[in-house]
Parts: structure tokens; C-alpha cells; sequence
């Protein structure tokens, strides 16, 4: 398959055989001519690789369950620019790197920080704590030539190989290759590992940053490097600005067929959407338009209109050329300033060293209550979703351990039980040892044995626990390494430290429980959060929902775009009055808003309860703006009780909430936030055409949609009431009306506080039977009343109820007005 790679490398531990392989089957440049340069290049080496660095960290993984391999290393390499300790490298190799450890030439190591990012250009800034670097020397543009000699320094495949070398010539220049801007193109070998490295011309100087290679089956050496003006211009904004400056247009562009398939081309970019209220639209750029050159910078393709726009900062004048049908023009633009380009990294790090085990001497579960010795080289593969089964393997590759627990067992199983259990796991096999060892902590069943399918050493221990048997099996893949007397020694040792307890104040022992407090959600909005984690999970669209197991608990997130102008305050001002105008002032309660920042963002809490006239529903809202959406977070409950608790997890919520673009889903769009939309003055018509009535129901309410069907009955719902159609083409009214006043007349005989009136009214050209009552379910107060006519042979009986706590006057006339829009039909 075809494909560009990023050349930072994610590594397991490895061999040095399978190394040395892989940077034997490299490809090797050559050129005529080279030999010539081969002379200076150990003094051009020694001249620049001390300003060389290699780049290592964990690659980010936000799986709790799945916790990563210590081993499983992430690196690339980095250019010291500065030499308080600035090294530019590739966003792409930091993007997913946490724990950074930078490596300088002589071998010394720091901790680094990612202070500068911009995808855009594939370039970022790392700070070590650390002064008297050698910084590198930038070419200039202009002296950078087809056919020169060149090499790359960086850290190709392995840590192990960091400031490698190759040599080779630039191949290209101006390659528009899977980039915002232009690129160069070599033939030096670099490799996965090479990102961020240099390319260096024969004066020592850097040409261009590393960062992609041209993968084919049959294709080599087809490598490319960030050119040093754009590192250039990428460095000045960083060190400027604290990020780029780019300037913002509002237009989407459509490259021509040539310049797609890469034919020169003079045809310019078709503008395809102007975005309102831009700086486009504003200087009367419209859809069709050709934008021919910016300046005198001609834009025939994505990569020149990005080039030149580089050379400009928001908020300056551009003349653009333009073709308009037939016609060609000139527009002068005040530039905006993009957003859309600015990225935040949010570290999840475990520690501020490259190993965030370090200093963890044990490992264990502390929901299932074992713990065992932790050496150095033990790295954890698998872990099933419930934590009963776990496997380890060697980093070297010699032993592997696995530990697992089976359920459901008889607490009074006998030592002769439990051996027999063991046995049963290694049928066929050649048993050398087997005995129960009657030790006065956790006793256990122990067999030596050999494996009939691959021949393996194994040790393999049972321990009985309640209703629980822990098995451990050590696995060694070397029978003369398992019969070496120093190595079963540390392998028994191993075995040895196995215990059926777990020391919650040992703070070396590393808990790898599945059984966590907090689940992390990751969505496509650009949001992460915490959510506990025996909470379930269900919502659609635009709106997380999360729940607690006894379902008093609760947290919604709805994801919506904010409109122009709109801001925090007028977002959470409207949503307080919207919930004012629902619910009559004796049934509602609303804090102040209260201001605080989250990740950074910030944002507005309020506390909202409102009842039905049984219980109260408690409501905690936090209300974010950021990057053009509003995020809202309401955590729900039940009893007042609980209100402690919810403050704490609220406040965890808060502190576990971070907004990461990267994580945004690219097909993100706009949202529309419907309660912008909604208004109680608007109303939907929903037709029935087997019944021949229509109705004009508020567009906010419920079911007034349903425009397909014909159901008997048919109901127009909101919170706490709403309207009931009841339909009947038999045309038996005195049916329906009997039905009715029997139902009546039940309730009053079953409940002395139950009493209604009966009366006749004119409504819809026709004699209208109406029942009414005021009464109280279950501490629940109601208005309910009942129509029932008939109508070009159908009878109808609607039904109007509505909880007091929602009986605004409001609310009460949509109600009544929406009854009173029915309209019918004859056959």
C-alpha cells in the first residue's frame, strides 16, 4: 500500500539481533561524486551532533484497564535552537508523548516539557532545565540547491541507535507532499525515529527539520524535511507570540484538476464557501470566485496559497486577485486572525520520569487482594475487563508469569482437592514435581513440569482463599535456564513473593486493579471527563448520559455551537429564566450563578431543584464556551442528602475535564443549539387524516412531529402535562361520554377529596361535554379536564392535564389555545 509516514517511532522492546537486521536492510544512498565529500563529513559531525537530541516518552494511552507496557516507548529526535535549553522537533512526535526524557550527544538526560505546538507546520518547542547548549546553525534559504550533499542525524528504529548518520544529496525542492507548506526532498536514509532530526549541509549547518518518508514496496529513498524558512518563521511567532499567527480569510478553496494530479498550473483555487461575516465576505468575495494570486504570490495550488500566506500577519491589508465570470479583479481584505490552528497538549503523566513505575518494588490487585515482587524487566501484556486473569512477560524475552482466579469454589476444598485441581491444568504433561506445601501463610499446591507442546519449563502454584483459587503459573522457555541454579533460585524467589494480601500504605506496590474509581471518557466533541466507574453509559446525538446503578445519580452532557456573540453569562442567564418561566415559584429553586475556571475555560455553576409536589430533583449545571461550543454538564440526583457527595463529584468532574482538539472528530460541524430555535409562540401542525382533525401544538412540545401515522390516540406532551387526542369514526359519542363519567364517578366513590364538575360548552361549531377536576396522586397536585364531541362522525375526547407545578398562566393558555386550534374535516 501507498503511503507517507510520520517518522517518529513507537517501539516495544526489541533484540539487538532484530535491530541490527532492520539497520542492515536500510537502504544506503549514494551518488557520484560522494566520495568526494566523505573526507569532511567526521569534522562536519563533530561540529553538529552535539546540538543533535534524542526524544523518548510514553505514548499517550487513556485506557485505564489496558495499562501500558513500560517498555512501549515512544521517540524521536530534536535540535537544540537555543541554548538555555529550547529543542525544536515534530509536533507529530509529541503529540502522543508524555514523561518526555531529552538525551543530549554526551549522553546526559533531562525532563522535558512541550511549551510550544503547531500541527499545522509539524513543528514544537521542548524546554529542559538546562543552560550551555550548543545551538544549531540555520542555512539560509537561498543557499540551499538541488543535488547538494547532505546528511541526517537523528534516532532512527532504537533509543539504543540515537544521533545516527546517513548521507545523501537533496533530491527536490518545493514538494507540496501531504503538508500545509512546501517541503524538501532527500535521498538520506531516515528512518521511524529520524522526526525532528536534521538535515545538514556540508557547512554543518540545517537545512530542514525530518518528518516524512515515501512508504512503497520498491520505493526508497524518498524522504522529506521542513525547510529552514519555515522553521524559521515557525521559530520567530513561537518565541514572538507563544504560538503562530495565521492569518484568516473565510473561504474554503478547491484546487483544479492539474494541480491535484500535479501539473503546473496557472488556473488559480475556486472559492467553494465564504463563511459569513468574514473578511472575505466583507471585502465581497463570493462562492465561484477564482483566487488567482495573493500580492503577487500566485495560488494555483493549496501549498502556494498557504506560502504565501505566511508571509503575513492578521489585521494586514492584502490585495487579492481574483477572476469573477469572465472578468478579472482585485480585492483588498483585512486579514482575520485563524483560531482554528491554536492546540493545546493535555498531559495525563503518571510521573515526571520516563518510567512511572519507578520506584514501584511490587505489583498487585487491590480489589482482589494479591501482591508479588516487580522486577525491573516484568512488563505487564494482558489484562482481561473483569481483572481475574493477568499476564506478565520478561522483557528479555526468558520467562513469562500468569495469574488467574476462579471463582464459585468450595471453601472447604482439601489440600488433596486443590493439588488435583493443578493437575487437572497440565494434563499430558511431564509432571518432575508435585506436593502440597502445608506453609503457615497461604499454603498451596505446587507442580515443576514440562510442557508436551512446546517443551517449556513451568512452575505452576494454586493457592485457596474463601470460595476463590488463585493459580500463578511461571513459564520459562529455556529448560537450561530454568535448571541454571542461580536463575531458579531468582525464579522461585519470584514465586516466593506472592502473597494473598494487598498493602494499601506500601507506596512502592503499583495497583493494577481494573476495579477503578473513575472511568475516562474520550469523545468527538473535543472533551474528556471522569465518570465513575460502575456508573452505565447511554445518550445519543449530541448528548452523553451517564447514570448510577440505583439510578439516583446522574450526569448529561449536551454539545452545542455557540452563536455569534453569544457568551457564558446570556448562555446561563437564558437558561435560568427558561427554567423560572417552567415552573411556578413555589415548586422551583435556583442558586446564583457562581464563576470558577475549568481546564483553563471558563465557566459558570448553578444549582437548580425543582418538584412535582413528591420529591425534588436536584440539578448541578456547569455551563463551558470554548473553541465555538458550549459544553453542558449537569449532574442530577434525587435526595438532598446526597448533596454532599455530589459537591465532591462535581468537584472531580471538574478537575477531570480537559478540551484536546486532536480528539474532536475532523467531521465535527455545527450543532444547533434547538432551545435557540424553540419558541412558545411558534407552533407545528400535526394532521390525521383517518380521523379528519388537525392541530397547531407548540413546536417545543412532544409528538406534535408524527405527521404518518394515525393512532386512536395521540398525545402532545411536555414536562409535567401536555393534551390527549382520543379518536373514534364509529361515531358513538354517548359510548364515549358514558366511559368517561363512569371513570369520573369511580374516582369520587374511591376518594372523598376527589370531586369534579360537569358542564356543556360551544366549541368547534358543536355541543361539548366537559369534565373537570382539581386533585392531588400520589402528593402530586393536578388540573385536569376532559372534552368529548363528536364531529362529521368521529367522536374525539381530549383530554388536558397539567401538574400545578407547571401550571403557569404561560403554560396554561398553550395548553387551553392548542385544544382550541383543532380544526376538522368532512369526508
Amino acid at each position: 500500500m501507498t503511503k507517507f509516514t510520520m517518522l517518529s517511532r513507537k517501539v516495544a522492546h526489541a533484540t539487538a539481533s532484530a535491530m541490527l537486521l532492520a539497520v542492515l536492510a536500510a537502504p544506503v544512498a549514494a551518488y557520484a561524486g560522494a566520495a568526494d565529500d566523505r573526507g569532511a563529513i567526521p569534522a562536519v559531525i563533530e561540529q553538529t551532533t552535539s546540538s543533535v537530541v534524542a526524544i523518548i516518552g510514553k505514548p499517550a494511552d487513556n485506557r485505564k484497564v489496558w495499562a501500558a507496557n513500560r517498555y512501549n516507548l515512544a521517540h524521536g529526535t530534536g535540535v537544540i535552537v537555543r541554548s538555555e535549553g529550547y529543542i525544536l522537533t515534530n509536533a507529530h512526535v509529541v503529540k502522543d508523548m508524555r514523561n518526555i526524557t531529552v538525551v543530549l550527544a554526551d549522553g546526559k538526560s533531562y525532563t522535558g516539557k512541550t511549551t510550544h505546538y503547531d500541527e499545522e507546520s509539524d513543528l514544537a518547542l521542548v524546554k529542559i532545565e538546562a543552560t550551555g547548549l550548543t545551538a544549531a546553525k540555520f542555512a539560509s534559504p537561498s543557499d540551499i540547491k538541488v543535488g547538494e550533499p547532505v546528511m541526517a542525524i537523528g534516532t532512527p528504529l532504537s533509543f539504543a541507535l540515537r544521533n545516527s548518520v546517513t548521507y545523501g544529496i537533496v533530491s527536490g525542492m518545493d514538494r507540496a507532499v501531504q503538508s500545509k507548506y512546501q517541503l524538501i526532498q532527500t535521498d538520506a536514509a531516515i528512518n521511524p525515529g529520524n522526526s525532528g532530526g536534521a538535515l545538514l549541509n556540508m557547512k554543518g549547518e540545517v537545512i530542514g527539520i525530518n518528518t516524512l518518508k515515501f512508504v512503497e514496496y520498491g520505493v526508497d529513498s524518498l524522504n522529506f524535511a521542513i525547510p529552514v524558512n519555515t522553521v524559521q518563521h515557525v521559530l520567530d511567532h513561537f518565541f514572538k507570540y507563544g504560538k503562530v499567527k495565521r492569518p484568516y480569510l473565510g473561504v474554503e478553496l478547491g484546487e483544479s484538476w492539474e494541480a491535484v494530479v500535479g501539473i503546473p498550473s496557472s488556473n488559480g483555487l475556486e472559492v467553494t464557501y465564504v463563511e459569513p461575516d468574514s473578511p472575505a465576505a466583507k471585502a465581497g468575495i463570493k462562492q465561484g470566485d477564482v483566487l488567482l494570486a495573493i500580492e503577487s504570490s500566485p495560488t494555483g495550488t493549496l501549498v502556494q496559497y498557504n506560502e504565501a500566506l505566511k508571509n503575513y500577519l492578521p489585521q494586514q491589508k492584502v490585495k487579492l486577485t481574483l477572476k469573477s465570470g469572465g472578468t478579472q479583479r482585485v480585492a483588498e481584505v483585512l486579514l482575520g486572525e485563524d483560531e482554528s490552528s491554536a492546540t493545546s497538549l493535555v498531559r495525563d503523566a503518571d510521573g515526571s520520569y520516563i518510567d512511572a513505575d519507578q520506584g514501584k518494588t511490587h505489583i498487585g490487585d487491590s480489589y482482589y487482594g494479591w501482591s508479588m515482587k516487580y522486577p525491573a524487566g516484568l512488563i505487564k501484556k494482558e489484562q482481561d475487563s473483569d481483572g481475574q486473569s493477568v499476564s506478565f512477560a520478561d522483557a528479555k524475552g526468558e520467562y513469562a508469569i500468569d495469574i488467574e482466579i476462579e471463582n464459585d469454589q468450595s471453601a472447604d476444598l482439601s489440600p488433596l482437592g486443590l493439588l488435583r485441581k493443578l493437575e487437572a491444568q497440565h494434563h499430558g504433561d511431564t509432571i518432575l514435581e508435585k506436593r502440597y506445601v502445608d506453609q503457615k501463610s497461604d499454603p498451596y499446591a505446587v507442580i515443576v513440569g514440562k510442557s508436551s507442546y512446546g517443551g517449556q519449563m513451568y512452575q505452576s502454584r494454586a493457592f485457596l482463599r474463601g470460595d476463590k483459587i488463585f493459580y500463578i503459573l511461571l513459564t520459562v522457555y529455556s529448560e537450561e535456564m530454568y535448571n541454571n541454579n542461580f536463575k531458579r533460585n531468582s525464579f522461585n524467589d519470584l514465586l516466593d513473593s506472592f502473597l494473598l494480601s494487598y498493602d494499601e500504605k506500601n507506596a512502592g506496590l503499583k495497583d493494577i486493579s481494573v476495579h477503578q474509581s473513575t472511568n475516562t471518557i474520550l469523545t468527538d466533541y473535543g472533551i474528556t471527563f471522569d465518570v465513575p466507574a460502575d456508573w452505565s453509559t447511554n445518550g445519543w446525538g449530541s448528548s452523553l448520559s451517564y447514570q448510577s446503578e440505583e439510578a439516583d445519580k446522574g450526569l448529561v452532557v449536551s454539545v452545542t455551537s455557540a452563536s455569534s456573540g453569544d457568551t457564558l453569562k446570556d448562555w446561563s442567564t437564558r437558561d435560568a429564566e427558561n427554567f423560572t418561566r417552567k415552573f411556578v415559584s413555589d415548586y422551583r429553586k435556583a442558586s446564583e450563578p457562581r464563576e470558577t475556571t475549568i481546564d483553563g475555560v471558563p465557566a459558570i455553576e448553578m444549582d437548580y431543584a425543582f418538584t412535582m409536589g413528591d420529591k425534588w430533583q436536584y440539578m448541578h449545571a456547569i455551563y463551558l464556551i470554548r473553541d465555538k461550543y458550549k459544553y453542558g454538564m449537569v449532574l442530577t440526583y434525587t435526595d438532598e442528602s446526597n448533596k454532599k457527595s455530589i459537591d465532591e463529584l462535581a468537584e472531580s468532574l471538574k478537575a477531570s475535564v480537559h478540551f484536546v482538539k486532536d480528539s474532536a472528530n475532523r467531521s465535527l460541524g455545527v450543532i444547533q443549539d434547538e432551545a435557540e430555535l424553540s419558541s412558545s409562540s411558534r407552533t407545528v401542525t400535526y394532521t390525521s387524516k383517518k380521523y379528519r382533525y388537525a392541530v397547531k401544538a407548540p413546536e417545543f412540545w412532544y409528538g406534535g412531529y408524527e405527521r404518518d401515522k394515525d393512532p386512536i390516540v395521540k398525545s402532545f406532551l411536555f414536562q409535567g402535562g401536555g393534551m390527549t387526542v382520543t379518536s373514534d369514526d364509529s361515531g358513538d359519542l354517548q359510548g364515549k361520554f358514558t366511559a368517561l363519567e363512569k371513570e369520573y364517578k369511580k374516582n369520587a366513590e374511591a376518594d372523598s377529596a376527589y370531586t369534579y364538575k360537569t358542564s356543556d360548552e360551544e366549541l368547534f361549531g358543536t355541543s361539548v361535554k366537559k369534565f373537570a377536576t382539581q386533585y392531588k396522586s400520589r402528593n402530586v397536585p393536578y388540573t385536569q379536564e376532559d372534552y368529548v364531541w363528536e364531529k362529521n362522525g368521529v367522536a374525539y375526547t381530549a383530554r388536558l392535564r397539567i401538574n400545578d407545578a407547571v401550571k403557569t398562566d404561560e403554560q396554561w393558555k398553550l395548553l387551553n389555545d392548542t385544544l382550541r386550534s383543532m380544526a376538522f374535516t368532512e369526508k
